[in-house]
């Protein structure tokens, strides 16, 4: 028998209802082709997995991985290489 929950303290997520996995897994997954929605996908991860209490592991990466493709547009841009690569495509 599992004791009572203490006061304030949240219920674990049914096995089928994780949506701070959900949001951060489509975050991941589109931080690579759509920035724009992983920072809407990584946001929703971060508050559900703060409603919740669970740790916003997924969330962190999917605003590293932004950051990090950011920054590698960023230096591609300044040195040339990105043009180059657009018109090949």
């Amino acid at each position: 028998m599992t004791p009572p929950p203490y006061y304030g303290q949240q219920p674990p997520a049914a096995p089928g209802n994780d949506k701070v996995t959900l949001w951060g897994v489509l975050g991941i997954v589109f931080a690579f082709c759509c920035w724009p929605l992983g920072i809407v996908f990584g946001v929703l991860s971060l508050l559900e997995a703060r409603k919740v209490g669970k740790q916003p592991t997924l969330a962190y990466v999917t605003f590293g991985v932004i950051v990090l493709a950011l920054i590698v547009n960023i230096i591609l841009a300044a040195t040339g290489a990105l043009g180059d690569i657009m018109s090949n495509s």
